[in-house]
């Protein structure tokens, strides 16, 4: 962005850690003015970075403005939680339909999810982000009335904090490398970056699902995770 464009506000959910930090972090580096909405604390520390403290399934938790987000991204979420569909699906249903549809919108963007495609993951959590990549089709339909892109990513692998449990066992690790193609999983700052070339260098792609996951889907798509 440079110094005659206007700052485009960003609304990002889930920023607080992992992906959405890193998401949140990458655009303030670029000049944007990055709104996040978690239900955890801030730990981001920035002139240009304005914390809420919401619920996203919950919207009455949910502020408001007398301004608009050119970009909005869904990525709070959480896993085998109990209120998968609730958070992961309803509440980007929610955060979307509150502040997406506006004449300035320019992109919008959900993260799903991998097991939204192999189904080999925790039911309620698999079925939370394919329910997530269909909505996201019918708000890229709607959006595009106001010349807005409407994507989605689904990630595979990635080293987040809520991954730890099998990050940090080498025998798990080992059968995951052995299902994994490239060998490797993505880190958050490289979501990050697919996030940001989706919202803002893409013009033309919308009403997609875009399958980052190092090959493991396509050839072996496997969970592993620790019995309890």
């Amino acid at each position: 962005m440079n110094a005659n464009q206007k700052k485009l506000n960003v609304f990002i959910s889930g920023t607080s850690a992992g992906i959405g930090k890193a998401t949140a972090e990458l655009f303030l580096e670029k000049g944007f003015s990055v709104f996040g909405f978690d239900i955890q604390n801030a730990t981001i520390v920035h002139s240009n970075y304005t914390h809420y403290n919401t619920d996203i399934s919950d919207k009455l938790t949910y502020p408001q403005f007398n301004f608009q987000p050119e970009i909005l991204i869904n990525n709070a979420g959480v896993q085998n939680s109990g209120k998968d569909i609730e958070i992961n699906l309803k509440g980007s249903i929610y955060f979307t339909e509150n502040y997406a549809f506006h004449q300035g919108i320019q992109a919008v963007l959900f993260v799903a999810s991998a097991s939204a495609h192999s189904g080999a993951e925790f039911p309620e959590y698999s079925a939370s982000k394919g329910g997530l990549i269909s909505y996201m089709k019918n708000a890229a339909i709607r959006l595009a009335k106001f010349g807005a892109v409407c994507n989605s990513i689904s990630p595979g692998g990635v080293t987040t904090e809520l991954n730890r449990p099998v990050l940090e066992n080498e025998n798990l690790w080992n059968q995951i490398m052995q299902v994994t193609p490239l060998k490797r999983w993505a880190t958050p700052k490289q979501i990050a970056e697919w996030i940001y070339f989706l919202t803002v260098v893409n013009k033309n792609c919308t009403g997609q699902d875009i399958l980052i996951d190092n090959g493991e889907k396509d050839l072996n798509a496997t969970f592993v995770w620790p019995e309890n």
